[in-house]
């Protein structure tokens, strides 16, 4: 079939040509942007925090009233739940992963030094159970033993995660190590283990100079009138021993309040909420986009099979077959939607670049713009099918007469 033919048709027409070109331009920028963002929402709900999560729980406890003995309370507490049947360990601790919010503090290399070498890491305060109730990797060195913890000060050494480690000592090797804590910025302490990983509170929130991954754990006792505790459960034993934990806490003391007991699978689910509801409605969103480019390529090509009967009849009296029609329209579709699918895909990149220029988004693969447009085409053929059909089908004799 020749494309001159086609192109000529198309001048004649240009009107209705060049809005659906615009439409399908519109439809690939929208769709190609959204497809990333949604991978990007995916990829960051998908990122393992480090720890057992499939058996873990924590809650909060606050002390009613202000009591004095909050270190005898908490090492009373920690007993009581570790010797329920099925549980693995607990800890108490200032904050956990994902948990939304935390201390962040900066870690250099010196003393005197004027610019830290990682900023806003997350502070873990936890006791020598760490290891086990978190179900932590450890991948170089060791865990803290009973005698590097104290409940009244920070001991001399500390551990810190795989990401930390390569951001502050680069390919180095970070065991054994010296750093330096703002706002202890005298106190020399000695990295003494690498955990593979564990995320930061805010990893979820995806805030600008704040990683997800950069993590310290210090040696402390966390007392206070608020703590929260850290159970880690034997597979298959998690909800009794989450009703179970609850009871034996009120059972010891009553003088408290339990809050905030979530399953770590309901903290991560409430924690990207936020996220899994956008990744939803940017996937509306491009189907309804997709839905309405169609809708308008059906109206344009049943429009122009109207319009065109008598020449149809004529092309089909002079021996075309229906597969030669079908292949004229789809072919004529497929010019306009290359053309619109060209000039989107210039419009994605540009709106990528605005978009992570001025919003948290990352930058689009170029992968993406080119699903994106083999979307949208692909969507424009099948939507000029039904068209096509109808012109195909149409009697040679009753399209000759037809005026």
């Amino acid at each position: 079939m020749e494309i001159l033919p086609i192109v000529s048709a198309l001048r004649r027409n240009k009107g209705g040509a060049l809005l659906i070109a615009a439409q399908i331009a519109l439809t690939v920028a929208i769709v190609s942007n959204s497809l990333s963002v949604i991978r990007q929402q995916l990829a960051q709900m998908e990122r393992p925090s480090g720890l057992d999560e499939d058996n873990t729980f924590t809650m909060t406890n606050y002390w009613v009233g202000r009591p004095t003995d909050v270190v005898a309370r908490t090492r009373a507490d920690l007993a009581v739940l570790r010797a329920l049947p099925g549980v693995v360990d607990a800890v108490a601790v200032n904050s956990f992963p994902l948990r939304g919010y935390g201390l962040a503090w900066n870690v250099m290399l010196k003393p005197d030094q004027r610019g830290p070498s990682a900023r806003n890491v997350a502070v873990y305060m936890i006791d020598a159970h760490g290891e086990r109730a978190l179900g932590a990797r450890l991948i170089a060195g060791r865990w803290f033993a009973p005698d590097d913890v104290h409940a009244k000060s920070l001991g001399p050494n500390v551990i810190v995660t795989q990401a930390l480690a390569r951001a502050v000592f680069g390919r180095e090797r970070a065991l054994g190590r010296t750093v330096y804590l703002d706002p202890l910025p005298r106190d020399p302490m000695t990295i003494v283990g690498v955990v593979q990983q564990a995320q930061t509170p805010w990893a979820a929130n995806n805030i600008r100079g704040f990683g997800s991954d950069e993590s310290i754990f210090l040696p402390f006792l966390w007392a206070s009138a608020s703590v929260a505790y850290l159970v880690r459960a034997e597979p298959g034993h998690l909800d009794a021993v989450l009703r179970a934990a609850q009871r034996a806490l009120f059972a010891l003391d009553p003088g408290r309040i339990v809050d905030e007991v979530h399953t770590f699978a309901e903290t991560r689910a409430e924690l990207y909420r936020a996220d899994r509801g956008l990744a939803l409605t940017l996937g509306g969103l491009s189907v309804l986009l997709m839905g309405v480019t169609g809708c308008g390529i059906v109206s344009l090509a049943s429009n122009w099979v109207v319009r065109r009967r008598w020449q149809i009849g004529i092309r089909r009296a002079l021996g075309a077959r229906r597969p030669d029609i079908l292949r004229y329209f789809h072919v004529e579709n497929l010019l306009i939607a290359g053309a619109g699918a060209a000039l989107g895909v210039a419009l994605a990149v540009g709106l990528n670049l605005w978009v992570s220029a001025h919003l948290q988004v990352g930058r689009m693969g170029f992968g993406y713009v080119c699903a994106g447009a083999l979307v949208v085409v692909l969507v424009s053929q099948l939507a000029v099918l039904w068209p096509a059909l109808r012109a195909a089908s149409v009697p040679p004799a009753v399209a000759a007469r037809t005026t």
